[in-house]
């Protein structure tokens, strides 16, 4: 019996209509569900208050500098490396046996848990290199660990430039670094984007890596070199260990309304961009 292909396809929608809808659904239930938990103990003293009392009490500010110190850190480590790796893997080495074997490891620590990242880094940066329990050895764990996602979405995003950019620069008389950097980055600059924003987001709501390798001390930190509990380790400790449930919410609202407005204004910003190039 075949079906009519309007009604196949009426069903289709349906179907996606009520996937997308579910999964919404559930993205705003989760919002709202800390939102309603949590913001009534988001106040300015919560925001700049130190850590008092193992956080049954005070603020989160210090918590707050870790985790912006540790994310920042770890895009400016990943970001260069993820957005090279991808440009020599589409632009310089296509073909090549290489490429292969690099695509596949990308592929495989895509897929390792940050458990096993956040063992890696106590191991090699905190007790090898004697880094210690630092901000740096968590923002190099975690830059580790966002590695693939940026090689990953940058490749992709550099592959969906049209070739006849390419061949346009190359009968110009360009060269390949000048086609790469000026006909093919530019285009592929919001797909790129988008990989960094994620990463930035992984990189905020991160815990297991963090906490073998950054610490959980609450005191402020002075430099790379010291150790630091981030917002997400802030909130896995108090609720775990029910120091306070309050303040467990109101840490949890701050991580979710920091990743709202990351992601809103890196889209704002790749959107003017967008519209600025047209």
């Amino acid at each position: 019996m075949r079906i009519n292909p309007i009604i196949a396809e009426r069903i289709m929608k349906a179907i996606l209509f009520l996937a997308c809808s579910v999964t919404i659904f559930f993205l705003l239930f989760i919002i709202g569900f800390v939102l309603k938990n949590g913001i009534s103990a988001v106040t300015p003293s919560f925001l700049f208050g130190k850590v008092s009392d193992m956080g049954r009490a005070g603020g989160i500010f210090p918590a707050i500098v870790s985790t912006v110190y540790i994310t920042i850190l770890a895009i400016v480590i990943a970001a260069p490396l993820g957005v090279g790796s991808a440009i020599y893997l589409t632009e310089y080495a296509k073909a090549h046996k290489a490429a292969r074997v690099i695509r596949f490891g990308v592929e495989c620590l895509a897929g390792v848990p940050s458990i096993i990242f956040g063992l890696f880094g106590f191991v090699f940066f905190v007790i090898t290199l004697h880094l210690g329990w630092s901000l740096l050895s968590g923002g190099l764990t975690l830059a580790a660990m966002i590695l693939p996602t940026i090689i990953r979405t940058a490749e992709e995003a550099v592959k969906s430039v049209p070739p006849s950019y390419r061949e346009v620069s190359f009968s110009l008389g360009g060269s390949r670094w000048q086609t790469v950097t000026r006909a093919v980055l530019p285009s592929a600059l919001p797909g790129i984007l988008t990989g960094v924003i994620l990463s930035i987001g992984r990189s905020v709501g991160e815990t297991a890596a963090v906490i073998f390798t950054a610490g959980s001390s609450v005191r402020m930190p002075l430099s790379l070199f010291d150790s630091g509990r981030t917002m997400a380790v802030h909130f896995y400790i108090l609720a775990r260990e029910g120091l306070s449930m309050k303040n467990a919410y109101g840490t949890a609202t701050i991580l979710i309304l920091s990743i709202l407005l990351i992601n809103i204004a890196a889209y704002g910003l790749m959107h003017r961009y967008i519209s600025g190039r047209r």
